[in-house]
């Protein structure tokens, strides 16, 4: 099972948050990417209204699924492309657990989420692609893991690395913070990764002052991958680079 957070070959379309600073946006234009930025949720929290992750799920590296209210516009997004776009059932809302239906994560031939607040059509799908279904606490799961090889995760959840771990999963636990998210005390890992391709890594900012940095860096090129920093500012969190090949 091909992890769909990473792309078969290099990407040429991406979904990112659509408040994104200039300088993430301009570094992706200059790959040669096209950049679907997304639309404001009208009734998440504004500190993840613009998330991709929390909004449209990769069943694979051919279907999205997406939450009913971003539907259309995703549907017109992809429209004369590869990519199939399904309606999810669940419509979010602002308080935790209503805004987390989308916000599974992926690695390997696992789905981790919190399944008792996963969209139904979102989990019919990814049981039929025969992932196994790993249940966590923890709603936010993509955030919560940063996707960086087929069977290598970064995330600062404990109960998330131990599962993993105990699952065969090559998996670094960093201390959680030093992350910015607008309007809360700290983002998440996941939130700050994407892949360029099966070799390349996306952070959206400088690690510079994190003090996990050295240990991260070391990890994402023992597997074996590049990391592309699309900023020099502080490591932001902006829901997760969805990366596709639709050509």
């Amino acid at each position: 099972m091909k992890n769909p957070f990473i792309p078969l070959k290099k990407a040429d379309t991406v979904i990112v948050a659509g408040n994104i600073d200039e300088d993430i946006y301009d570094n992706l234009i200059d790959r040669n990417l096209r950049v679907i930025k997304t639309i404001a949720h009208p009734k998440v929290d504004n500190s993840i209204k613009y998330h991709p992750d929390i909004v449209v799920h990769p069943i694979n590296h051919n279907i999205l699924v997406t939450e009913p209210t971003v539907y259309e516009y995703y549907k017109e997004e992809f429209k004369s492309t590869n990519i199939k776009i399904i309606k999810g059932e669940r419509k979010l809302n602002s308080k935790y657990p209503l805004d987390i239906a989308y916000n599974v994560g992926r690695v390997s031939d696992f789905a981790i989420h919190n399944f008792e607040h996963t969209d139904e059509v979102l989990k019919f799908h990814l049981k039929k692609e025969n992932l196994e279904l790993i249940n966590v606490n923890q709603g936010y799961s993509k955030c919560s893991i940063a996707v960086i090889g087929d069977r290598e995760i970064i995330t600062a959840d404990h109960f998330i690395y131990t599962r993993l771990k105990d699952k065969g999963i090559e998996s670094l636990l960093i201390n959680p913070g030093h992350i910015t998210l607008e309007n809360q005390d700290y983002g998440f890992i996941g939130g700050c990764t994407g892949n360029m391709s099966n070799k390349e890594v996306f952070l959206s900012g400088s690690l510079k002052n994190h003090p996990g940095k050295e240990n991260i860096e070391r990890f994402i090129k023992n597997a074996g991958k590049k990391i592309i920093y699309l900023s020099n500012k502080k490591i932001v969190d902006i829901g997760t680079i969805i990366s596709l090949n639709c050509n």
